[in-house]
């Protein structure tokens, strides 16, 4: 058998979102996490990270893109995404904070009032540097 590398934007979502989980819990094994993934959402989790110190749980929401939820808030979860090379997995609350506080998304947005969402397919420089401390 020869081994072939997929085309990422080939695949259908349901096989993008296997891609992400696995590429995502293989960065996080590098830092002592072990990743179980949930078969349904559990309290907005897609996942579980587990770590080495046998205290730390993270209930971690997969996405394809930076982005923030109003159904999240308070269910103490974190957000993981891959940018590039990049992989982010931050705390939802604490970054939504910081973009209310910051003026970068205003409460009052068309979007976040009628949707209770905002994403960002491209994150820009100001997300990325508010972002470095939760890139791994």
């Amino acid at each position: 058998m020869t081994f072939q590398r997929v085309i990422y934007r080939r695949l259908n979502s349901r096989q993008k979102e296997n891609f992400n989980f696995q590429k995502i819990a293989a960065r996080l094994a590098d830092y002592g996490f072990n990743c179980l993934r949930l078969s349904d959402d559990w309290e907005g989790a897609d996942f579980i990270a587990c770590h080495v110190d046998g205290e730390t749980i993270l209930e971690v929401q997969l996405k394809s893109r930076l982005s923030v939820a109003r159904k999240y808030v308070g269910k103490d979860l974190h957000i993981a995404f891959l940018h590039g090379n990049d992989c982010y997995v931050y705390p939802h609350d604490v970054f939504l904070s910081l973009l209310v506080e910051s003026g970068a998304m205003r409460e009052q947005s068309a979007l976040w009032q009628s949707k209770g969402i905002r994403s960002w397919p491209n994150p820009p420089n100001w997300a990325i540097d508010a972002l470095a401390a939760y890139r791994i």
